[in-house]
C-alpha cells in the first residue's frame, strides 16, 4: 500500500476571500448601532452582544477567510461575558487573528438590507469607521444599502466580503 500523497504547499501569495453574513430582528425601543455608529432610529437590532449585525458579517468574512472559527463559536451568545459588548472588539480581534496567520484584509464590500433605519445619511461615517477597524484606506472599503421595499421591515440582514492578502 502505498503513502497518500502529502498535500500541497499553498502560496501565501495567493489572495483569499471570505464571506459574512448576519441577520438581527428589530425592536422598537432598541439602540441602533450598525457598524459602529449609534444612528436615531426608532427601531434598533436585538442581540445578546451590541447586535451591530454589520460588524458581526464584516468579523465573520475576516475569520472565513483566515480559515478560522466563527464569530458564533468564538463569542457564544450562551456566554455573558459578551452581554452587551461592543462589536468592534470582535472585528478588531479576527484582524489581529488574520495578521498572526500573515494575512491582512485589503479590500472589503458590504451591504446592508434593511427599511430602517435609512443608511444614505450614515454611509461617510460607517465607511470611515470600518476602514479604521481594518487598518485600510478609505477606497478600499465600501458599503451599500438596500430596502427591501418594505417586503420585510422587521430585520437587518448583512453580508461582507473581504479580500486578504
Amino acid at each position: 500500500m502505498t503513502a497518500a500523497p502529502a498535500p500541497p504547499v499553498l502560496d501565501s501569495g495567493v489572495p483569499r476571500i471570505g464571506l459574512g453574513f448576519d441577520s438581527h430582528r428589530l425592536e422598537a425601543g432598541r439602540p441602533c448601532r450598525l457598524g459602529g455608529v449609534e444612528l436615531e432610529c426608532e427601531v434598533g437590532p436585538v442581540g445578546h452582544s451590541d447586535a451591530d449585525a454589520l460588524l458581526h458579517a464584516l468579523a465573520d468574512a475576516v475569520l472565513g477567510g483566515a480559515g478560522l472559527d466563527d464569530l458564533g463559536s468564538r463569542y457564544p451568545d450562551t456566554d455573558p461575558r459578551w452581554q452587551g459588548a461592543d462589536s468592534t472588539a470582535f472585528v478588531r480581534a479576527a484582524v489581529a487573528d488574520a495578521a498572526a496567520q500573515g494575512l491582512r484584509v485589503v479590500s472589503a464590500d458590504l451591504v446592508v438590507v434593511c427599511d430602517r433605519p435609512r443608511l444614505a445619511p450614515h454611509r461617510a461615517r460607517i465607511r470611515a469607521v470600518l476602514a479604521e477597524l481594518l487598518q485600510l484606506p478609505l477606497d478600499r472599503v465600501n458599503l451599500k444599502g438596500k430596502t427591501t421595499e418594505g417586503a420585510d421591515a422587521q430585520r437587518v440582514e448583512v453580508t461582507a466580503v473581504v479580500l486578504l492578502m
